[in-house]
């Protein structure tokens, strides 16, 4: 037996490793974090900080630091996602007039900008100007006729190939991560998973740029969703920069929760609606602290914005409306069936473009996404130049949906028969005849309606940057809008109808037609999402009609009932699914009747479970084990004969540890004898010095009994975050349930592929 200076000799070696060492604590590419884990370390650094601070001066400020650097780093992440997002505003706005035209004063002002420098504008013609010009008036000096049309259609097809093979290029050579809305890999990440590169320094400037070309080129795509990953990424490149949330998974996801509700206001300048929008669609964990630091950098993020003032009307909101005619009871009716309308294309959108997308992944469709961008995008423009509803950009469509029917509007939406003898205010214009202009553009809608409904299904989930949220508001504004004019003409032909009576008489403005609009595109964005509250927020905010949220709450709850009907899936959680991402959506609920045992590992008839003995074997032992199988930790038991349970122990910190240990340690060789408890096994005088691995040992494994209902195990996994759970009976390990085996086993009892789950 060893005497005991050789005791004492070997103790300082074997103690070696009660130091930190590299890497330790760290997760591999494609792994789950454990949630509980993160969060005792987060607790043991700070009473670690809170006790040194009453050592000395130096300590106390430090301390000061590190609580105020959660505030600093929300206040980066609001300055650099406002200060992104406007610059993105004012290049789209930009590079979408490139398409028709140049500014010959300046070649890098849009339209707009162009002709407010100029003199010769009148208000009847104040869209055009002569220092704007058309391409065809540029290149042969014609405005009208077929050859000019002819040119100027060919320029904009040319300009949308052009942005597109350059948006899709740059996202396959240099960051295929920033293809997409980025939303459901969000989703994932923030509920623990690792996605090595997903919000890195490549993406996100990929990401920005790429994002301007794409919504440039006119696809039915919007930039928003888009944006809560561009405002991710500045998340993560803050977050590394402080230590705190740098080595603390669960900290930095605190963070990115925080960054994406800044993601939503700057997208939609509604800083409410994007902390609302964290908490209710993206995030996992959101305790009060992370509620709090998501209000300020929302407000620093719209701050920035506001201040760059991309729009150039002072105004934050994306779409501001100014209504003069109240809501009344009646026309509940017409909103709820918006809300049907959304529900139905939400279910039709989400089944179909999830069809494709599969096709898109089994198919050799998949192998070709530059051609696959390009063939779309020349279909688009072909079919989208010659409706005027459809050529302009999206978001300059909404906003024309959305307006009231002003004195001074020139849209062929307001082309009114009017009373010459009218001698009312300008704010408060009776109900009208309409004219041929919105009767053409009746037609006009209808058939960009079918072509949004169309398009937007094959343009989703392309290997480029796409947003929903512009191209679904965008297919219940046009739904809307068409039937707000048709219940505006029949109040007025028909205003002695009992259901009009009481409230519209003639000469009155009873109708009007952009509430509806802005009903619809409610409506068809929570039938496409399932969002609600925030859903119903950031419509208020983005429009400014605080007056009219019952009926944006009675169109969205309706369209969420309609859709539940058909799914309960959204389309980020259909995406994730799609996909196989490992996420454990809280709003499903578990209701089968199986019990822990049917779903541990190892089944009947399987080899045994892998384990580790406490102080009987090798390095050697373990370097086999971890060479032989994948899993991602290992149970430590006392003996292969009580197996009853001490511990747990993660295959990277063995990896490490052992490592480490020989490269630092003298003596440690292979049949050097592993032990996981406080004191030294008693070994030979002249046996190899033995390896002490307790420190990375977790001594308080999360554990349920052979017969918990897996309903509560489902819920604990969920709401604690668990990785892994053993199963044990009366202290002996039975088995292990990990989140992949939850996952499958909840894909099984739905019907579904078990195999489905592909990460680990």
């Amino acid at each position: 037996m060893v005497n005991a200076g050789a005791m004492s000799g070997s103790g300082n070696l074997m103690d070696f490793l009660d130091e930190p060492f590299p890497d330790v604590g760290t997760y591999e590419d494609f792994h789950t974090i454990d949630w509980l884990r993160e969060k005792s370390r987060d607790t043991d650094r700070h009473r670690k900080i809170t006790s040194k601070s009453k050592e000395s001066i130096w300590e106390f400020i430090k301390s000061l630091l590190d609580a105020w650097s959660g505030w600093v780093v929300m206040l980066l992440i609001g300055l650099l996602a406002g200060t992104l997002a406007g610059v993105i505003d004012l290049a789209v706005d930009w590079m979408t007039d490139l398409k028709e035209g140049v500014c010959l004063s300046a070649f890098w002002y849009s339209h707009e900008q162009c002709c407010w420098t100029s003199n010769e504008t009148t208000f009847e013609d104040r869209d055009k100007c002569p220092l704007w010009q058309k391409w065809s008036e540029l290149l042969v000096n014609q405005s009208e006729g077929a050859s000019a049309y002819i040119l100027n259609y060919l320029m904009y097809i040319l300009w949308a190939l052009l942005f597109a093979f350059l948006a899709v290029s740059l996202v396959r050579v240099f960051a295929p991560y920033a293809c997409g809305s980025g939303i459901p890999e969000i989703k994932t990440i923030l509920s623990g998973f690792i996605i090595r590169g997903y919000l890195g320094k490549w993406t996100l400037l990929i990401k920005t740029v790429t994002l301007v070309l794409v919504v440039s080129y006119g696809l039915s795509l919007g930039k928003e969703g888009p944006l809560v990953h561009v405002a991710c990424c500045c998340g993560n490149f803050f977050s590394s920069l402080f230590s705190k949330y740098s080595k603390n998974e669960g900290k930095r996801r605190e963070v990115l929760s925080a960054a994406a509700a800044a993601g939503v206001s700057v997208a939609f300048g509604a800083p409410i609606g994007g902390v609302l929008f964290s908490l209710e669609e993206v995030s996992y964990y959101f305790p009060l602290k992370t509620l709090w630091r998501s209000f300020f950098a929302a407000l620093v993020a719209a701050f920035t914005l506001r201040s760059i003032n991309p729009f150039g009307n002072s105004r934050l909101v994306l779409f501001y409306v100014e209504y003069h005619t109240p809501w009344y009871m009646a026309e509940l009716f017409p909103f709820i069936l918006l809300g049907v309308f959304g529900g139905l294309w939400g279910t039709l959108f989400i089944r179909c473009n999830i069809a494709w997308c599969r096709r898109r992944k089994t198919t050799r469709l998949g192998k070709y996404p530059v051609l696959e961008v390009i063939v779309v995008t020349a279909i688009t423009a072909i079919i989208a130049y010659p409706n005027p509803y459809t050529r302009q950009s999206t978001s300059e469509l909404i906003s024309e949906l959305f307006n009231d029917c002003g004195a001074l509007e020139s849209s062929q939406l307001c082309d009114y028969i009017n009373d010459p003898n009218m001698t009312r205010p300008v704010d408060d214009i009776p109900d009208r005849p309409a004219g041929v202009g919105v009767y053409t553009a009746m037609w006009q809608l209808a058939l960009a309606l079918i072509f949004k409904i169309v398009v937007t299904i094959f343009t989703f989930g392309m290997k480029i940057p796409s947003g929903l949220f512009i191209p679904s508001m965008a297919v219940g504004a046009i739904a809307g809008r068409m039937v707000g004019i048709g219940v505006e003409q029949l109040a007025y032909h028909h205003h002695d109808w009992i259901i009009f009576r009481n409230w519209c008489r003639p000469g009155a403005d009873c109708v009007t037609p952009g509430l509806y609009a802005m009903v619809g595109a409610a409506a068809c964005l929570g039938g496409v999402t399932r969002m609600t509250v925030s859903l119903v927020v950031i419509m208020f905010e983005l429009t400014g009609g605080l007056e009219y949220i019952v009926p944006l709450m009675a169109a969205a709850v309706t369209s969420k009932w309609v859709a539940d009907a058909f799914g309960k899936e959204g389309i980020y959680e259909a995406h994730i699914h799609l996909n196989g991402y490992p996420f454990l959506d809280v709003k499903d609920e578990f209701t089968h009747r199986t019990l822990a045992t049917d779903v541990m590992r190892p089944r009947r008839g399987e080899p045994p479970l892998s384990v580790l003995t406490q102080d009987s074997m090798t390095v050697e032992d373990v370097e086999t084990l971890i060479k032989e199988t994948d899993y991602n930790g290992f149970p430590v038991v006392v003996s292969r004969d009580s197996e009853r349970l001490i511990g747990f122990a993660q295959r990277r910190e063995l990896i490490l540890a052992i490592k480490n240990a020989r490269q630092r340690q003298e003596g440690i060789v292979s049949n050097s004898i592993m032990y996981f408890t406080e004191e030294p096994p008693e070994l030979p005088a002249n046996s190899p010095h033995p390896l002490k691995l307790r420190r990375i040992l977790n001594l308080s494994p999360f554990t349920v009994t052979d017969h918990t209902p897996m309903e509560t195990v489902v819920d604990i996994f969920r709401k604690l975050g668990l990785r892994q759970c053993l199963v044990t009976r009366s202290g002996r390990l039975l088995g292990i349930i990990t989140k992949k085996d939850v996952l499958r086993h909840m894909a099984q009892m739905a019907n579904q592929d078990p195999e489905s789950i592909m990460f680990n």
